[in-house]
């Protein structure tokens, strides 16, 4: 994912005007297949993910609907997307939320305007890539009220779970092919790591 980051612009006065993006500006990008994203007023841009990055997004949204199907406790879904604010504007690649979150957070036009209580990042090759989920997106996740934040990197097999403690999202877990998932927020969630990729 590309990082565009605020615009500066000199009107001849000398002086340094930052521009912040916001979701009005969203709205004018190309529909080229892209994801646009806005962090902190940052424009964050990726490319079409690899199949398997898609394969384990399918996967992890599978189990966790799976689930949510078994005890109506909430609901997951792929890429929705999140407006925190006019400058926070992202569509992480799979969010569970509970019902009772859900029916306040969910606006007409089919967008989330509330943290949903797990969010899960997919790697994508790159460095800025990585940057933006393990640093931007985790303090974006955190000071906006995410419960928990799954790091998955598809590549080596591994899940960095992050739970909220007091008010910032702390690494508690790293899992591997033979561990199990579980979480607090998914009383009875069990999923097999491996089976995810």
């Amino acid at each position: 994912m590309s990082h565009e980051g605020n615009v500066s612009l000199d009107r001849g006065s000398g002086m340094s005007i930052a521009l912040r993006w916001t979701s009005a500006d969203l709205a004018v990008l190309p529909d080229d297949g892209k994801r646009y994203e806005i962090i902190d007023g940052d424009l964050y841009m990726s490319r079409q993910p690899h199949w398997h990055h898609q394969q384990a997004c399918m996967r992890i949204a599978a189990a966790l609907d799976a689930w949510s199907r078994q005890t109506g406790a909430g609901e997951a879904n792929l890429a929705p997307g999140v407006i925190f604010a006019d400058d926070d504007d992202v569509a992480p690649d799979v969010v569970w939320i509970s019902q009772a979150r859900r029916a306040t957070a969910l606006g007409p036009e089919g967008h989330l305007h509330a943290a949903p209580e797990l969010v899960v990042e997919v790697l994508s090759p790159g460095g800025a890539n990585e940057r933006r989920d393990r640093e931007a997106k985790l303090k974006l996740y955190s000071r906006r009220g995410v419960l928990e934040y799954w790091i998955v990197d598809w590549r080596i097999q591994q899940i960095e779970v992050y739970q909220r403690e007091q008010l910032a999202l702390r690494l508690v877990a790293t899992l591997y092919p033979t561990d199990a998932l579980t979480s607090p927020l998914l009383p009875g969630f069990v999923c097999q790591v491996a089976s995810l990729f």
